[in-house]
């Protein structure tokens, strides 16, 4: 009910743009995630996190057994009727469970001198392997399917769906104004960072709490395949072509909204026939994948094109004509 007002909103809007509701809602959606997902993606690449975010909605699915399992402990619950009333204590929990593996693996890679992917790699399988765990117990009390709060639906985002976005939109936007630049420093030379008064220590922590909640909070609305295919590809083809650590920020900023928006409409807008007057109509989440790759490919022949013409035509050394 909280939200009502705002739903009301967005279909008097969407209907004095002669559009329907759930297009104005998923195009709003997917711009509030392109700019979120955007804004970090360089320094998720830059730092060798690919890996993390999938983590994270793997420890989102430990967070939901564990709430469900808190539920029925302490709710005495011993019918699924009983339930309902509830669910709203998961996502919080879910998002709690998020950032403390968060902390978690940044603490053991820090300890342990291992690297991204290996710490990352020990926390997926402790995850999944506590999720599965508790699951099968859980539903015996609980007729509820946790996959619910991890596969969401660009086209289905409702008006508490874009608060959310928009919210963790302005927190990431600002988390970025003010530590990018440190953030970018610390990826190329740790030692330098720490010798310009950079708390490299901390600022590592306060990114990987930052994504942990991006992650766990788009992915209720957008889904895990979507989350982080835009964490990661458009930063990918932006480092494809871009000369400088601006470029990458600006391109995978771009790259990440355009491919967003241009998904999104390839998916409402195009029908492709298959046969007795038959059409196929391609899922948003994945046409914009789709688009993000091949951007990613795109980006890849641009970059080997340009480094084949630099080799023949080599720039002139100064004083040379």
């Amino acid at each position: 009910m909280r939200f009502k007002a705002l739903d009301d909103a967005l279909f008097r809007l969407a209907d004095a743009l002669g559009t329907d509701g759930f297009v104005l809602n998923s195009l709003i959606a997917v711009v509030l995630l392109g700019v979120t997902c955007g804004s970090i993606g360089s320094t998720v690449v830059g730092n060798r996190m690919a890996f993390f975010s999938d983590a994270m909605a793997h420890t989102a699915f430990a967070g939901v057994a564990l709430a469900l399992l808190s539920i029925i402990v302490l709710a005495g619950i011993r019918t699924t009727r009983d339930a309902d009333a509830y669910l709203g204590v998961i996502v919080p929990v879910m998002i709690a469970t998020g950032v403390v593996g968060a902390v978690l693996m940044t603490a053991a890679r820090e300890r342990t001198g291992l690297t991204n992917d290996t710490v990352i790699g020990v926390f997926f399988a402790a995850s999944v392997g506590l999720a599965t765990m508790v699951l099968p117990e859980v539903r015996k009390f609980v007729n509820i399917d946790p996959e619910i709060f991890l596969y969401g639906s660009i086209v289905q985002s409702s008006g508490k769906d874009i608060a959310y976005l928009l919210a963790l939109c302005v927190v990431t936007v600002a988390s970025v104004a003010w530590r990018y630049n440190a953030w970018a420093v610390a990826a190329i030379n740790p030692s330098l960072a720490k010798s310009r008064g950079i708390a490299v220590r901390l600022d590592s922590y306060y990114f990987a709490v930052l994504l942990a909640v991006v992650v766990n909070v788009a992915l209720q609305s957008v889904g895990i395949l979507l989350v982080n295919a835009l964490l990661v590809v458009p930063a990918a083809a932006a480092a494809n072509v871009a000369r400088n650590l601006r470029q990458v920020f600006a391109y995978t900023l771009v790259g990440t909204v355009g491919a967003g928006v241009l998904g999104l409409l390839v998916s409402q807008n195009v029908t492709v026939p298959i046969g007795r007057g038959r059409g196929f109509e391609p899922g948003p989440s994945g046409t914009i994948v789709v688009v993000c790759v091949l951007g990613f490919f795109a980006t890849m022949a641009l970059g080997s094109w340009r480094a084949r013409r630099a080799s023949v035509n080599p720039p002139a050394a100064d004083g040379v004509s």
